[in-house]
């Protein structure tokens, strides 16, 4: 069957116009053959991602750890974070909440860099707050924060919480403030610690309370005369004098 004389004319315009359309295109022209139903990934935008890793990597060792608006403030859009997670050169920690992956690991966990960045006002207490004092030797699953009877409890999906709470005199009485990035956490002290633990010995067991108050006379962390005080604003004075006794 001969080739219709119209078919020989249009060969001649269709290369004409993919030549132009290359010429004027900033896209490979490889990609105008595989048109929108291609797999293959956006070459002509590995520049922005460069670009976009480039300056989440200089953010983030800069703060350790940015929420997610902080990132878009900057000019990175969430696109771009999803994708610098998939391709491993950034861990999203908690919701919202991402950090380089080769950072360097310290002292500073990264459920408190999540915590740090996910509340508003986070205070730390009993089994974490001993943790940190290193008067325990447990390892707590959760993280123990302390919230006034009235307040929200917070909702993170990571890392677990358990949610304390306290009236307002014993909430902000004997807090400490430490930096975790560029965050301010606040950690009940010594005395409040070992304190709180008499308190809610139904919570984290005498025993754990007694091992706590032992340390901390033992290793000279705490007073005795600082162990009333704040026994006394506790109201467990009474429960707290006779182990005080014996072990000073």
């Amino acid at each position: 069957m001969p080739i219709p004389l119209l078919w020989w004319v249009r060969i001649p315009f269709w290369w004409v116009r993919t030549l132009v359309r290359t010429i004027h295109s900033p896209q490979p022209a490889m990609f105008l053959f595989v048109g929108r139903y291609s797999k293959h990934p956006t070459l002509w935008n590995n520049a922005v991602m460069g670009n976009a890793e480039a300056k989440a990597r200089k953010l983030l060792r800069r703060a350790g750890t940015l929420r997610a608006r902080e990132l878009v403030t900057a000019g990175i859009a969430r696109t771009q974070l999803t994708r610098l997670v998939e391709a491993g050169a950034l861990i999203r920690l908690s919701r919202g909440v991402y950090t380089l992956a080769e950072r360097n690991s310290d002292d500073t966990d990264d459920g408190l860099r999540v915590i740090a960045e996910r509340l508003p006002h986070p205070r730390l207490c009993l089994l974490s707050a001993l943790r940190l004092h290193g008067l325990t030797t447990q390892a707590p699953f959760e993280r123990w924060v302390s919230i006034g009877n009235s307040d929200r409890a917070p909702r993170i999906d990571w890392p677990p919480l358990r949610v304390v709470r306290m009236s307002a005199t014993t909430l902000n009485a004997g807090l400490e403030e430490r930096r975790v990035g560029r965050r301010l956490i606040y950690v009940s002290n010594v005395a409040k610690t070992v304190v709180d633990c008499f308190k809610f010995r139904n919570l984290v067991g005498l025993d754990v309370a007694l091992e706590a108050l032992r340390d901390a006379l033992h290793n000279r962390a705490t007073t005795p005369d600082a162990l009333m005080k704040y026994a006394r604003i506790c109201r467990v004075a009474r429960l707290m004098r006779p182990y005080l006794d014996a072990l000073a």
